[in-house]
């Protein structure tokens, strides 16, 4: 694709945004109650203190989503729906620092889940060196070994980015064995970061909107 006249790009981009926020103003919350708690489990998504309030890559909007995502993990207890919590946890070798700064290694502070939510627990804890924490071993046995497992809540940050890639993995990983699933993704519960022309508003709504597109299912909230 080759981009010839910059005004006519971006007269068509904020028409298209308008029609991706309204589609997004108007969508549903949903009722917790209203899921198979044997067949649901509860993702929570970096809300590490790297992420959260400390380093190269916390972001304050990041410490915005903990009070929903700590009311929904205590709800899930209640309802015995497991919970996983993915922790990015890398080494000083991670080729990952070639396009992020250094950030969240293992064994210091950065790495651990935040307190509010550590405190709730009954997670099962997955440390993961990418991005996308659907390739971590770790969660492929927990796949294996709970494939009754078809409706995934997934929450934390950044939706750009680690919710993004391992719901649309995931997603994908079901459909390419024909089997039906729900990967629902609630707005109140995820958020990402500003940083230079990394404008949070616009990289958020767009995450969404993609995942939409790719089978997710994406909700205002989950009560």
């Amino acid at each position: 694709m080759k981009i010839n006249n910059k005004k006519e790009f971006l007269n068509r981009s904020v028409n298209t945004l308008e029609h991706i926020f309204d589609m997004m103003e108007k969508l549903p919350s949903i009722q917790l109650s209203g899921l198979k708690p044997d067949k649901t489990a509860f993702i929570i998504v970096d809300m590490i203190n790297g992420f959260v309030r400390e380093g190269a890559l916390q972001s304050p909007r990041a410490e915005g989503v903990i009070p929903e995502i700590t009311r929904l993990s205590k709800a899930c207890d209640e309802l015995k729906i497991p919970k996983i919590a993915f922790a990015d946890n890398h080494t000083n070798e991670s080729p990952e620092f070639d396009s992020y700064p250094e950030h969240c290694l293992g064994g210091t502070s950065e790495s651990e889940v935040v307190d509010e939510i550590k405190e709730i627990g009954g997670y099962t804890l997955i440390p993961k060196n990418s991005t996308n924490g659907f390739l971590e071993e770790e969660f492929q046995n927990w796949l294996k070994q709970n494939q009754h497992i078809n409706t995934f809540i997934v929450t934390g940050v950044c939706t750009d980015i680690c919710v993004q890639q391992f719901s649309i993995t995931l997603k994908t990983w079901f459909n390419s064995r024909n089997k039906k699933s729900r990967i629902i993704v609630p707005i109140s519960m995820v958020d990402t970061y500003d940083l230079d022309i990394h404008d949070a508003e616009l990289t958020n709504i767009m995450a969404l909107y993609n995942m939409s597109i790719n089978g997710v299912e994406i909700v205002t909230d989950i009560k």
